[in-house]
């Protein structure tokens, strides 16, 4: 008797990766054309949830008041300024995540506390300009290849 044998072929499935999970373009004309119509309000939610932070502390490090997020919330989408400052947020959020291999908790602390190489200041307080959030993107890298100084 011969048993008739199939070859096995794996199905090639890859999670997906923090840019597709916010609904976000990671680069490129889909990005900017993104940012310059404003993000949905539902990136704000999703970024919510995949940074474990609270609406509230999201708000914060995003330097959205209540009030504008309220009638950001009603209108659906965030002005292009808005947008910025939740793309540098998430920007961040993903340099942080594959330094600490995707664990998301390690990556929380790390943003929150401070942080040595940045004047000891928490890398959530150090969003507001573009300036100071390449400098943590700048210290992301220094750790990720060894470079502490």
């Amino acid at each position: 008797m011969t048993a008739l044998v199939r070859e096995f072929i794996p199905t090639l499935y890859a999670a997906p990766n923090l840019w597709q999970q916010l609904g976000i373009a990671e680069r490129g004309p889909k990005l900017y054309q993104a940012l310059h119509e404003g993000f949905s309000y539902s990136v704000f939610d999703k970024l919510s949830l995949v940074s474990m932070l609270d609406k509230k502390q999201l708000a914060q490090v995003c330097q959205l008041a209540p009030a504008t997020l309220a009638r950001r919330a009603k209108l659906g989408k965030f002005t292009q300024e808005e947008s910025d400052r939740l793309h540098r947020f998430a920007t961040v959020l993903v340099a942080a995540n594959a330094l600490f291999d995707k664990d998301m908790v390690a990556t929380k602390r790390w943003l929150t506390e401070p942080v040595y190489g940045l004047g000891d200041k928490a890398p959530l307080d150090m969003l507001a300009t573009s300036a100071e959030t390449q400098a943590i993107l700048d210290l992301i890298g220094r750790l990720e290849h060894g470079v502490f100084a």
